[in-house]
């Protein structure tokens, strides 16, 4: 399979860092599968909030990575590295990636593979790693969420909160969410939340405590940071747990952390991108094994707000500055 591929590719480059413009088509040499990985022919890549940070200059890729961006694909297996067991030339697979995707070949660690659910197209199986691994690991893992407890989810119109909200709703949970806007409320009412409160206009740490009978909830998924920190120890329940996956408003905070004791809290947070391989690869397992199912048996689905063709991924990078999306922006190669 390998002698009939090109040698050269179209790829997006940041040409320098700034504005979407930044980002350009180019020609690359089509990558080589390493020991243990696949070499992928990329059908659709989706856009992540990360790629922009990159784009911006604030977000480097880790060592020996791809400067091309891009962390997650779908598409066809076209060759295989040393030590490959289970893949074959043909097979669909969906990956997830350290850079790389925006391109029209890429190369993934076979341990970051998927077979792509039954069921999907190749756009929506590209849209399923980085939102679906960020929130399995955070969520589930870190955040110990289990069925009957309740669980808020920051950004819930965003790629990684649409699954938020369908996986914990799917697992058992009490879901709510925060958005802006009428239409990103109702779209994440519809998706499973039992509220979503409307930041713009609704304090979210009186209209959930009101819904939980002053309970508070049980977990938080946090990707605003900044004021909403001391918001969200308020919030919890005692015993509760808030996951910090990102900060839009600023990582700095000052915060009372006489809740933290009293309520017994526990406050962490993670990153995806620098994980090792192995660390990853045990992400992947537990998504195969918890959540394919889900997908497979309809209870779960990637939200695809658009999708562009990989030479307009300038456009694609303006829409997600603009917070208009619900869901997930994609590339199409």
């Amino acid at each position: 399979m390998s002698d009939m591929l090109p040698k050269t590719m179209t790829a997006i480059e940041i040409k320098a860092f700034g504005a979407p413009e930044a980002l350009v088509a180019a020609h690359r040499p089509v990558p080589i599968a390493g020991a243990g990985e696949l070499l992928v022919k990329v059908a659709a890549a989706g856009v992540n909030r990360p790629d922009v940070l990159q784009r911006q200059g604030l977000y480097n890729p880790p060592p020996g990575a791809s400067d091309i961006p891009g962390l997650e694909i779908a598409g066809t297996v076209v060759g295989l590295g040393a030590g490959v067991a289970g893949w074959k030339p043909g097979d669909p697979v969906t990956a997830l990636l350290a850079g790389g995707g925006y391109a029209e070949y890429a190369a993934a660690p076979s341990p970051q593979c998927l077979t792509v659910p039954k069921g999907l197209d190749m756009v929506e199986a590209a849209a399923l790693p980085e939102t679906f691994f960020t929130v399995w690991t955070n969520v589930f893992e870190r955040g110990r969420l289990k069925a009957g407890e309740s669980f808020l989810v920051h950004g819930g119109a965003s790629g990684i909160g649409t699954t938020a909200i369908q996986l914990a709703k799917a697992r058992g949970a009490r879901v709510f969410a925060s958005a802006g806007g009428a239409a990103k409320c109702q779209a994440c009412e519809k998706l499973g939340a039992e509220k979503c409160v409307d930041y713009r206009s609704e304090d979210f740490v009186e209209a959930l405590m009101k819904a939980t009978g002053g309970k508070g909830v049980d977990v938080i998924l946090d990707m605003v940071g900044g004021d909403y920190a001391a918001k969200n120890l308020k919030l919890l329940a005692p015993d509760g747990r808030v996951v910090q996956i990102a900060f839009l408003r600023g990582a700095k905070v000052e915060i009372d952390l006489a809740p933290l004791m009293l309520k017994r809290l526990t406050l962490t947070g993670s990153t995806l991108r620098a994980r090792a391989v192995e660390e990853k690869g045990r992400i992947a397992a537990a998504l195969l094994k918890e959540v394919w199912p889900l997908i497979e048996a309809g209870k779960v689905k990637p939200v695809i707000f658009k999708s562009f063709p990989l030479k307009d991924a300038a456009q694609a990078h303006r829409l997600m500055e603009t917070n208009a999306h619900i869901g997930k922006i994609m590339l199409t190669v």
